[in-house]
Parts: C-alpha cells; structure tokens; sequence
C-alpha cells in the first residue's frame, strides 16, 4: 500500500497505518514533508524541542534517548508509538513501514492512495511536518 501523505493529519494517519501494519501489509508513505500537525504552532515546536533536547538535559555526556528531527523519522516514531513495539509482532510489523521526504524515483509512476479518514477538512491551526523539521534544523 503507498499513500500520498499530502494534506493528511499525522495522529489519524498514523493510526490507521499502525492497523495496517499489525494487520501484515507493507505501508509506504510518501511526502512525508506535507502532514499536517494540528494545534498552536508554538505549543508544536515547544513539544518536539523538548524532546530533542531531553538527551542533553538528563546526562550531557549520554548520547540517548534520541528523538528524530527529520520529517519522515517523526513520522515512523509516531507509528512505532502506537504499535506494540517491546513485542515480536510489533517490531516485524514497524519493518514493514517505509517513509520518505517527496517521492523517489522508484516510485513516480506507482499508484497512490488517499485515506479520506485522515483528510485535513479545515484545519485553522496546523503546520506541516516540514516546518518543525526545519525549526528543529533537520536539513532535508
């Protein structure tokens, strides 16, 4: 299954794709970039700044845990969030979840899905994926 991920919200498509997943299917999402994060953007950025930083706020010298700052890798960790991933069936279903930044080349001419469950309707308060990623400075 291959979704365009252009105009979805992150929490509902990822619950869907987690279903997806544990359900043995192979989940490839696309433009990564483009989901939207429903909310304030300050309370956004101040969430995943936190957790960022949380690394070097517990022990400076650690080098964990590490939270994702790329588009794409905060998607797979909201994924994995919502999958039992401490068991076996969890971990065999988060490999079966590939995400990327735009579209690929192996997959320009693939046919995609949209999942109108997902959809942004009118969403007033949001920001793309893309922008925290840039706030955080992911360089995609």
């Amino acid at each position: 299954m291959i979704i365009d991920a252009k105009g979805h919200i992150l929490g509902r498509l990822a619950s869907i794709v987690s279903k997806k997943l544990l359900e043995g299917e192979n989940v490839i999402v696309l433009n990564a970039e483009k989901i939207i994060l429903t909310g304030n953007k300050d309370w956004a950025y101040a969430k995943y700044k936190q957790r960022v930083d949380r690394a070097s706020i517990s022990n400076p010298r650690d080098l964990g845990p590490k939270y994702p700052r790329r588009p794409d890798d905060i998607f797979r960790r909201t994924v994995r969030g919502m999958l039992p991933y401490k068991k076996t069936t969890g971990r065999m279903a988060y490999k079966n979840l590939k995400a990327f930044v735009g579209v690929p080349r192996e997959f320009t001419d693939e046919e995609t899905v949209n999942v109108p469950e997902a959809k942004a309707g009118a969403v007033k308060k949001g920001m793309e994926l893309g922008e925290i990623s840039k706030l955080l400075g992911a360089k995609f």
